[in-house]
């Protein structure tokens, strides 16, 4: 057996057990959405630790691998772009998050004059720096919303086909509410970057470079001083640059962190395993993160551009990230989901 194949067993990959995805007749689809039909599937991850590529964590969160069955929904074939979300905000007036100064029940004790409308934008430090404190590469920038992805001075003027980012869990969620959409959950998520294939690593198979080919917007270089933008982009592409996986979804790898429904819980897998096949789980009623308890965290999928295996690999399918629900950043977006209409799932 090679290596890998070893590592990837011992990861826990013989716990995935066949991909089913049943046959339906498509649907007929908004324009930019893709038919995902249901079926089951194993859902999680393995220990990706001393794998080629795999980097140094764990991952416990995304065990144990337990079956998931899910109805079929259609899906967003690309991450909301800035010009879907300039058309929301020109509708509706909506104003996200990061454009709203922060109350001090919000954040008690914060002093006033730090109590300014802004987001968290990734600021490369001078020199390289051991990379157990993520605060040495992130800044939180007055100014910085998803108008300003950088901050004060930057714009997304000739960005209409980028990812819209420094959106909050809350922002995302009304804009699908205005599309008439909805967040998909944690396990729609994966179910549809997996595309069918069982246990892979990736959305596109278990290669991360198959023949030498960059598959997703990920970091290449020093991190997180030097990017080297080997994958042909240095910082946030715009969507559709990379091949879509064997549903037709485009970066559900890299680019940015998309915000999924469920709320985020360590611990979630477990009572979904004890349940034998979880039937269209839409996520814990409770959240909870032992690393920061007080904070209320939602679940993120697919990694970003920032992604490398020298701090973090979870541009892996079964990977988990996480987030507080009310904050935003430049590498932070969104894709949406809709449910077949009643009259047609009835009829099935």
């Amino acid at each position: 057996m090679p290596a890998d194949s070893a590592l990837y067993s011992q990861g826990g990959g013989l716990d995935f057990d066949s991909t089913i995805v049943h046959s339906s007749n498509k649907p007929r689809l908004p324009e930019g959405m893709v038919w995902i039909p249901g079926g089951e599937f194993s859902m999680g991850g393995v220990n990706p630790a001393g794998m080629q590529d795999g980097g140094k964590e764990q991952m416990q969160d995304a065990r144990p691998v337990h079956r998931v069955y899910l109805d079929g929904f259609m899906m967003d074939a690309t991450e909301v772009t800035n010009a879907q979300f300039a058309e929301f905000v020109n509708a509706t007036g909506y104003i996200t998050v990061a454009e709203k100064q922060p109350s001090a029940d919000e954040f008690p004790g914060a002093p006033k004059e730090n109590l300014v409308a802004g987001s968290v934008v990734f600021s490369p430090p001078a020199s390289n720096v051991e990379l157990n404190d993520r605060y040495q590469w992130w800044n939180y920038v007055k100014g910085a919303n998803w108008r300003h992805p950088e901050g004060p001075g930057s714009s997304i003027d000739q960005r209409g086909s980028y990812p819209v980012v420094h959106i909050a869990w809350e922002d995302a969620a009304e804009y699908a509410r205005w599309a008439g959409k909805r967040l998909p959950t944690e396990a729609e998520w994966e179910y549809a970057a997996r595309a069918g294939k069982a246990g892979s690593l990736y959305a596109w198979g278990n290669q991360f470079k198959p023949d030498g080919k960059w598959m997703a917007n990920t970091y290449q270089g020093k991190f997180p001083v030097q990017d080297v933008a080997a994958d042909g982009f240095r910082g946030l592409a715009p969507v559709k640059q990379f091949p879509a996986n064997n549903f037709g979804l485009y970066d559900m790898a890299g680019n940015v962190w998309e915000w999924c429904s469920d709320w985020y819980r360590p611990d979630y897998y477990q009572e979904l395993n004890d349940r034998g096949i979880a039937n269209n789980p839409h996520g814990p009623l409770v959240p909870w993160d032992p690393a920061e308890p007080k904070e209320r965290k939602k679940v993120q999928r697919g990694g970003s551009f920032l992604c490398t295996d020298q701090y973090c690999t979870r541009y892996m399918v079964g990977t988990r990230g996480k987030g507080e629900w009310r904050s935003g950043a430049n590498h932070l977006g969104f894709r949406c989901v809709k449910d077949l209409p009643s009259s047609i799932a009835m009829n099935k």
